[in-house]
């Protein structure tokens, strides 16, 4: 099943994750690279429709996490900038999983925006993914 998670905000507190070199805001992507990224983790819903993929990536905020030239992480994130943002993707290819990247890459989308006081998620309501963001702050949404 889908599940709705949220984190609240205090709009008074700065959010600054760690300072990573790895991690990039708005980066020039390689679109293979991502369409890669994406079948690494078996999404093909996007990596079959690329057109609309780019598209996507085009207008929404994005930081990555590289290893040299290697694209190893990206999240994808869209709302109005100031008070609410939906993560739609974060992604991290299964050999670096488990090393912070995903968290690193959540805690520098929510620097970026330091005025947001809503942000969301839907994701699978599976053990490990529910676990991961509950870790993160994020509760489920009663639907």
């Amino acid at each position: 099943g889908v599940l709705t998670m949220d984190k609240a905000f205090d709009s008074k507190k700065q959010y600054k994750g760690e300072r990573h070199d790895y991690l990039q805001i708005k980066p020039q992507l390689d679109f293979q690279a991502v369409l890669d990224l994406y079948a690494s983790v078996g999404w093909t819903g996007y990596s079959s429709h690329p057109e609309m993929l780019e598209k996507a990536l085009e207008q929404a905020a994005r930081s990555c996490a590289v290893d040299g030239d290697r694209l190893v992480g990206l999240l994808r994130a869209v709302g109005d900038g100031y008070s609410i943002i939906f993560i739609q993707d974060i992604l991290v290819l299964p050999a670096y999983q488990r090393q912070g990247i995903g968290r690193n890459l959540l805690e520098q989308a929510i620097s970026h925006f330091p005025g947001i006081y809503q942000l969301h998620l839907l994701t699978d309501n599976a053990e490990k993914t529910r676990s991961f963001y509950e870790a993160l702050g994020f509760t489920a949404v009663d639907s």
